[in-house]
C-alpha cells in the first residue's frame, strides 16, 4: 500500500480566516453558496500548541490498558487497511461564539475571543474505534478510553489527551485518516485523529498517538483543568454573510445560513430581519444529510437604509432550541443564544 507523508504547513490565506494567536477561524462569508461540507481550504485551525509534522512511515499507534485483553500496535499502512466508515460529521470548538458574551451579553469571559467560524464540517473516513476496541478485546470492565496526541506538550500539563467514556467510544467514533477523500492535512490531524460526532471538539483529539483502556474514571487537565463538563455541542446558527455587511435598500438579496447541534438533526430554523420582532421560516437545503448541519436559505428585500440586526434560532430533534440569552460560563464555552448579526443597508 501506497505511504503517505506530511506535506509542509502552508499559510492560511487571510481572506479566508480570521486570525487568533495560532488559532484560525473561518469566515462564513467564504462559505456563501458552496456546498454541504467545509473545503479543507477553509476548515478552522484550533492547536493547543503547534502542528507537528509526522512521518507515516514511522507514526505507530497504541492501543493499551488494563481495560483491553490484548494490547496492539497499528502502523500507518495496517490502519489503512482495516475495515472503513465514511460519515458527515461537524468538528466544533467549544469555544466557539465567545466573543459574544462580552458583545452582545456585555459579560466578557477568558480565552480566545472566536466569533462563529470555529466550526467546520467535513467528510471522514478511517476505522471505527469499536473495530479497533473490540480486535484488541475490550473487557466488560472497561470505563474510558485516554485518547493522546503527538503534538508538543501544552505548558507544564503534557501532551494532549482527554478521556472518552466506552458508550461513546463503542458508538460512533472515528479514527480518520481521510478528510474530504484526501489524507489528513497536518493542521487537521495526519496521519490519524479521532472524530468523535456531536461532542465538542477537544474530544476529536487531533495526531493521535496512545488510545489507553481504563477500568476507572480517568483523569487528564483536558477534563478537570480544562473542558470540564464538557461534552455534547448546543443549538446554534449563523449567516453566510460577512459581519456588518452593506445592502442596497429594494434590492432582493437571498441569505444563506447554517445551523447544527450536537444533540441531534435541526428540525426547525426561523430568521428575523428586524432584531427578532418578527420571524420568517427559511427554505432548508439537503435534509438527507442534516445530522451535521442543517443549510437554509430565505428571500429578503430591505425597504428603508440604516442598521439593520439579522437573527437566526433553530430547534434539533430533541426540542432544544436557541435562547435569546446565554448563562455565562467562566472559561466562555457553549455560547448558544441568537447571535445578533449587523448590516447597513444604503439608498442605490
Amino acid at each position: 500500500m501506497k505511504q503517505v507523508t506530511a506535506a509542509i504547513v502552508k499559510p492560511l490565506p487571510d481572506h479566508l480566516f480570521i486570525r487568533h494567536d495560532g488559532s484560525a477561524e473561518m469566515r462564513w462569508e467564504a462559505m456563501a453558496g458552496l456546498g454541504y461540507h467545509t473545503p479543507i481550504d477553509r476548515f478552522f485551525v484550533r492547536n493547543h500548541t503547534s502542528t507537528p509534522l509526522i512521518d507515516a512511515h514511522t507514526w505507530r499507534l497504541r492501543l493499551h490498558g488494563p481495560g483491553v485483553r490484548c494490547p496492539a500496535v497499528y502502523d500507518y499502512a495496517g490502519l489503512r487497511a482495516m475495515p472503513t466508515r465514511t460519515i458527515d460529521a461537524a468538528i466544533e470548538c467549544t469555544g466557539n461564539g465567545r466573543r459574544f458574551y462580552e458583545t452582545q451579553q456585555h459579560d466578557p469571559t477568558p480565552g480566545t475571543p472566536w466569533g462563529l467560524g470555529a466550526i467546520g464540517v467535513a467528510r471522514w473516513r478511517g476505522v471505527p474505534l469499536a473495530y479497533l476496541l473490540r480486535q484488541a478485546g475490550i473487557r466488560p470492565e472497561a470505563v474510558d478510553v485516554v485518547a493522546r496526541g503527538l503534538d508538543a506538550p501544552f505548558e507544564d500539563h503534557g501532551h494532549v489527551r482527554r478521556p472518552l467514556p466506552v458508550a461513546k467510544a463503542l458508538d460512533d467514533v472515528l479514527v480518520a485518516y481521510e478528510m474530504n477523500g484526501r489524507p489528513l492535512p497536518p493542521d487537521h490531524g495526519f496521519p490519524a485523529r479521532l472524530v468523535v460526532p456531536g461532542w465538542a471538539g477537544i474530544a476529536s483529539i487531533k495526531w493521535l498517538g496512545d488510545l489507553d483502556v481504563t477500568t476507572s474514571e480517568a483523569a487528564t487537565p483536558w477534563n478537570t483543568v480544562f473542558y470540564r463538563d464538557i461534552t455534547v455541542q448546543p443549538v446554534k446558527s449563523a449567516f453566510e454573510l460577512a459581519w456588518d455587511s452593506t445592502l442596497v435598500a429594494g434590492r432582493s438579496y437571498v441569505l444563506r445560513g447554517r445551523s447544527w447541534s450536537g444533540r441531534g438533526h435541526i428540525v426547525n430554523v426561523e430568521v428575523s430581519f428586524d432584531g427578532g420582532v418578527t420571524w420568517h421560516q427559511p427554505e432548508q437545503r439537503g435534509r438527507h444529510l442534516v445530522g451535521a448541519w442543517a443549510r437554509w436559505h430565505v428571500n429578503w428585500v430591505p425597504r428603508r437604509p440604516g442598521p439593520h440586526v439579522l437573527m437566526a434560532r433553530a430547534t434539533d430533534e430533541t426540542g432544544a432550541t436557541q435562547p435569546l440569552v446565554t448563562p455565562r460560563h467562566p472559561l466562555g464555552y457553549d455560547f448558544d443564544a441568537v447571535v445578533r448579526h449587523p448590516v447597513q443597508v444604503v439608498e442605490w
